[in-house]
């Protein structure tokens, strides 16, 4: 018997529906969002994109509800995307006014959007905290212990929430992980979390599985993809990473299906984008590259994604 993907067997629950990138620049910043459909890993375009151009956007997901494209050129918008019909409408209460921030979310309780920079450059250690289903939004009284912009976020829904990575004032390509437990939002802080320090990499999760970060760069840009078990925090690096060594790329993940990593640039220069999506299918985190990527070259984009009920 062949069970699609969008049914879990023997549950009647609703399993991996689709995951999106959004935003970014391309030679200018973009509305843009791409929609695939796991399983198939088609792509269609959103008819009514993000609100606003934006590059440099943070994103999380309400899985089975909605997802939210928050931040970026400068701004505090936060734009939701409606499951299943891709219903946008704009938050009116914004995050604080952040760029180069992450998001992670504890799917059916709140999102978290934390670090980046404000608008002048200063690096930020707060993170927002949107409600759901109401949308309110609230500052956490732990912020991370080190203001940092340009890390990747993901979580064990239910569990706890993971920062990582990024830039801050004594090391622009950081080792450390920011990890929140769920549902009391205590903050435990990794010191040596990633084997080697990254910024402008991007993150995804396996819910009760592991997360993964992938990209970014240091001394030099990584093509290396990095596995954290849940929930030993245990840290790996797979033996496969990207097709090519990327920053400013975008992260999402079919929970029990696969993740994906999309777009970004191979250079410094915004003139080596690219549309390539490199897909990680669970849980034998085998690459493949889609052979359908984003509608355009596009970098500083973000992901999210609807795995159904978590």
């Amino acid at each position: 018997m062949i069970i699609p993907l969008g049914i879990l067997a023997g549950s009647g629950m609703v399993g991996p529906i689709a995951g999106y990138f959004g935003g970014g620049f391309e030679t200018a910043t973009v509305t843009t969002v791409d929609k695939f459909a796991f399983g198939s890993d088609t792509r269609t375009t959103l008819g009514t994109g993000l609100s606003s151009g934006r590059d440099y956007v943070s994103a999380m997901a309400d899985s089975n509800t909605a997802g939210y494209i928050a931040g970026g050129a400068g701004t505090g918008t936060v734009d939701k995307f409606a499951f299943p019909n891709d219903t946008r409408t704009t938050l009116g209460t914004g995050i604080t006014v952040r760029n180069a921030a992450a998001g992670m979310a504890n799917s059916a309780v709140a999102g978290y959007i934390g670090g980046g920079e404000t608008a002048g450059g200063s690096r930020l250690s707060s993170v927002n905290r949107i409600a759901f289903p109401s949308d309110s939004v609230t500052t956490l009284g732990t912020a991370l212990g080190v203001a940092t912009t340009m890390l990747a976020g993901f979580a064990n829904s239910g569990v706890a929430g993971y920062f990582v990575g990024g830039d801050n004032a004594t090391d622009a390509g950081s080792t450390r992980a920011f990890k929140y437990a769920f549902p009391a939002e205590t903050i435990t802080q990794i010191n040596s979390f990633l084997g080697t320090g990254s910024r402008r990499l991007a993150g995804f999760a396996n819910s009760g599985v592991a997360g993964y970060v992938g990209g970014g760069e240091r001394a030099s840009i990584f093509s290396t993809v990095s596995k954290c078990a849940f929930p030993s925090d245990t840290v790996t690096t797979l033996g496969t990473g990207l097709s090519t060594a990327v920053i400013w790329l975008g992260g999402m993940a079919g929970t029990g299906a696969a993740g994906y990593f999309a777009g970004g640039q191979t250079t410094s220069a915004t003139s080596s984008r690219i549309s390539t999506v490199d897909k990680f299918a669970f849980p034998s985190d085998t690459r493949t590259t889609l052979g359908t990527g984003l509608s355009s070259t596009r970098t500083r984009l973000a992901g999210m994604a609807d795995s159904g009920v978590l």
